[in-house]
Order: structure tokens, then sequence, then C-alpha cells
């Protein structure tokens, strides 16, 4: 036996007394009961237990197969998109000698067997729990960039066959400002609801497996003040539109349709991290059919909608009073957005 021999008038340290909470002592008991062994882990224990469930569960369903690592890690890749939202890495081997930068909250490593798993949810793709998924500032750069010119090529493709309107925003105001039909607003409308639920199908057949992007709000803004930045978006946009189409500022042909892009990818830099900078109702609409996800939908509709017709109007009633361009009627000469 090993005796400890203290100094006369010195006492001992007392060892520090962990306190357990009833809901850790609850997920440990999980642990055990599913032959779980946790590592190492800064996560909630309700995403916690939610990791150790799926993953017991998809290898309890393949007992007769070898466990094929890559399938698992995707499967808990989907199922933590699904449920938390995108940008989390999963990683399925034998060990780990190092971990992926991630964020406050959002890491857990454990095994299940002879398989270690970990999970994560990357730190370039949440400030604070302020800015929305996919916030990183590089990647943001890249999506305004390829928003700028996907919108100006479309643009200026459609523009003297339909006027190039791509954005229900766009199509609404040019309607309440009688530059078209209801009927044709309404056959423009539909055409791009359509058009961005089969692009998103196909986005969803080739990235099978992941999760598809979709539009959401950042955790700390209210569904009234995202609405208002993506109205305010909306209005530079659309009067962009309006301007470009005005055969009066000379901006015809090429130069129209890359001032829109332009702005566009601008409105996306500025507001990307806090609405995600949609500006358009079609393309939110068509990721949340896909995704099954709909939650803050009105946000991507009613902002866009008042700012583009407020845009409009004023366009024409006060910048250019009773001088309504031709080529922005969205007949054969208009650009739109």
């Amino acid at each position: 036996m090993v005796q400890m021999h203290c100094p006369p008038g010195r006492m001992l340290p007392v060892p520090p007394i962990i306190r357990v909470t009833p809901n850790q002592a609850k997920l440990a008991a999980i642990a055990v009961d599913l032959n779980v062994r946790l590592r190492s882990a800064d996560m909630p224990c309700g995403m916690q237990e939610r990791a150790f469930r799926c993953t017991r569960a998809v290898l309890d369903a393949n007992l007769e197969k070898k466990p094929n690592p890559t399938h698992i890690a995707m499967y808990l890749k989907k199922e933590f998109d699904t449920v938390y939202g995108p940008a989390w890495h999963c990683v399925v081997g034998q060990s780990f000698g190092s971990f992926v930068t991630h964020s406050s909250g959002g890491f857990v490593y454990f095994s299940v067997d002879k398989l270690s798993f970990f999970s994560s949810r990357r730190r370039s793709d949440q400030s604070g729990g302020k800015l929305m998924t996919g916030a990183d500032p590089s990647s943001l750069v890249i999506v305004a960039i390829a928003n700028s010119f996907a919108l100006s090529s479309a643009v200026y493709i459609a523009a003297n066959i339909s006027g190039g309107h791509v954005n229900p925003a766009v199509t609404f105001s040019l309607a309440v400002g009688g530059h078209i039909s209801v009927p044709t607003a309404l056959f423009y409308w539909i055409s791009q609801m359509l058009a961005s639920v089969m692009a998103c199908l196909l986005l969803r057949v080739v990235i099978v497996g992941q999760s598809l992007p979709t539009y959401t709000i950042a955790e700390e803004m209210t569904g009234f003040g995202a609405s208002v930045i993506e109205g305010v978006l909306t209005f530079g946009l659309v009067y962009t539109v309006y301007a470009a189409g005005d055969p009066r500022r000379s901006l015809q042909g090429v130069t129209g349709p890359l001032a829109i892009g332009l702005m566009a990818g601008a409105n996306v830099l500025a507001a990307g991290p806090f609405s995600g900078g949609s500006m358009n109702p079609a393309c939110a609409f068509g990721s949340a059919v896909i995704a099954g996800r709909f939650k803050n939908q009105a946000v991507y509709w009613v902002g866009p909608l008042i700012g583009g017709t407020f845009a409009g109007l004023l366009y024409d009633n006060a910048v250019f009073p009773n001088q309504v361009p031709d080529s922005i009627r969205g007949i054969s000469d208009g650009v739109g957005a």
C-alpha cells in the first residue's frame, strides 16, 4: 500500500468534485446501451444522442455486410444537414490523428465497435451563431461573382425574346406599372417557378447523398428584419433593371445586363450573411420545394415583391414621370433580372 505523506502544517489537496447534470447522466446511459464510447465532445447532449442513435441504426441495418465508412459518413452528414442545417463535416474510419477546425458547440468524436466517428460544424460556416451558414468571406465572394455573371448572361440571352425578367419581383413590378398585362405576368411567374424547381431537382440528382442548400436567415434575425433587407436589395436591383432598360441612359446591348448582374453581385456581398441575398422569390421557392423546407419562405416573397414594386413606381412616377420607355415592357427590347 502506498502512503501519502503530508508535511506538517499542510493539508492534502482535495480533488475537484465533478458534477454531472441529468442530461449528461442520461447521455452516458444511452452510450452504454448503444455500445458507444465517447472520446471528446463540444456539443449539446441532444445532438450527441442523435449522432449515437443514427450511427447505431445504420450499423445495425448492415450487420451482414462489412461497414462502408464513406456511405456511413454521407448518411450522418445528410442527417445533420437536414436537422441542424448544412455545413457539417463527417468522417468515419479507424482512428483520427487530428481534427478539422470547428465552431463552438458543434463537435463530437466517438467510437462504436471498431469504427471511429467524427462530426463537426465547420467554423468557416458559422460566426458565433449570428451569421447564417455559408458566411465564409471567400465563399461569399465566389457566390457573388457567380451570381453576377450568371444573371448578366441570362438577361442578355433573353432580353430580346421575353425581356429577360428571370425574377418574379421584376415581373410583378412591371405588371403593377402597366408595362405588361396580368395574364402575361402570370405566365412568366409559372415559367419562373417551374424553371427554378427543375433546376433544383437537377442539382439534387447531381449531388446525391448531400443536402440541398436553401435560403435561410441569420439565427439572431427576425423574419421582419430579413424581409426588410430583401426588400431593400430588390429595390436596388429592380431600379437598376428599369434604368438599364431605358434607352435614354445608353445602357443597351451588353452594358445593361452587365449593370444588372453587378448590382445583384453587390447585394449578395452586402446581405449574404444575413438573409442569403436572394432578391428572387423563384430561387427561394425552387430550393425550398426540392429540399422540403419552407421555414421563413415568406421573407423571400413579401420583401422582394414590395421592394421591387416600389422601385418601379418610383422610377416611372418620380424619376422619369410620364416617360415610360418601350424597352422595359418585357416584349422585345426589355431587360430584366
